[in-house]
């Protein structure tokens, strides 16, 4: 996606998570589980404003979040971070060097895209816990989300920290899974430490389809399923090995703590 494209949609999910989180403070969010609606938009900021430090900085800030955010109401937090993390943006081309987790991509135009994202996510979570309605997730946003899901979190996390899913992949026969989203397709393939997605359908048989709609998918891959979208819930179709769903799904939730 262009970055000024991520950056249009990072400003209208803010606006919708804004609105949204306003209705529900203490409201639990299912997707979260421990958080309330406040801990979600206190996290939002703090991300927020982490990011806008590493930029500004050239290193990512340890220890997380400083202690007098705390005393700061979530709400507020959450304006303060999102201004300062717009500015920082308004700044720098995407092109500017950045300091990051992910080791190939280490510009602003990698927070750009992962702020992006975050945003996303944590809208469609506010949307669940307060029992609005969840609005539509673009299906340009929602292809690149299913894109870097698959390889900048979990395919580089098997890659760089492969000790963490040992439990999960060390006695795996070895399974091929197709994600379809709409026109966009991702071939993953698993093993005793490995994790590697190419792109497009390729050839060849599958353990594991699949397929839907890239809201869809999206949402499915990062455990967003739920009420509140109408005739676009229950969209993915998902055909297969259940061994292999349950190693797919597992490897994501581990890259993603």
């Amino acid at each position: 996606m262009e970055f000024t494209r991520l950056l249009d949609c990072l400003a209208a999910d803010y606006d919708r998570l804004r609105a949204v989180v306003e209705t529900g403070a203490d409201a639990p969010v299912p997707t979260c589980p421990g958080w309330t609606v406040a801990d979600l938009t206190r996290h939002v900021g703090e991300v927020y404003l982490h990011k806008t430090v590493a930029m500004r900085e050239g290193a990512e800030p340890e220890p997380w979040p400083p202690k007098e955010f705390a005393d700061e109401e979530p709400t507020v937090l959450l304006d303060r971070a999102y201004t300062a993390l717009r500015a920082e943006f308004a700044t720098r081309a995407p092109g500017d060097a950045a300091a990051a987790w992910y080791g190939p991509d280490q510009s602003v135009g990698f927070w750009i895209r992962r702020m992006a994202q975050e945003t996303v996510i944590h809208r469609v979570d506010a949307e669940l816990a307060t029992g609005q309605p969840v609005a539509p997730v673009p299906a340009d946003l929602a292809v690149d989300g299913i894109d870097e899901l698959l390889k900048v979190f979990t395919a580089y996390a098997v890659a760089e920290w492969g000790e963490y899913f040992t439990d999960i992949l060390a006695g795996s026969p070895g399974h091929t899974v197709l994600v379809r989203a709409g026109d966009a397709a991702w071939r993953v393939r698993t093993g005793p430490g490995e994790f590697t997605v190419t792109d497009g359908a390729g050839g060849g048989e599958t353990d594991l389809t699949l397929s839907g709609p890239p809201e869809a998918v999206l949402r499915r891959l990062w455990n967003r399923e739920g009420d509140g979208n109408g005739s676009r819930d229950g969209a993915v179709v998902v055909e297969g090995s259940g061994e292999a769903v349950e190693e797919l799904r597992r490897c994501v939730v581990m890259a993603t703590q």
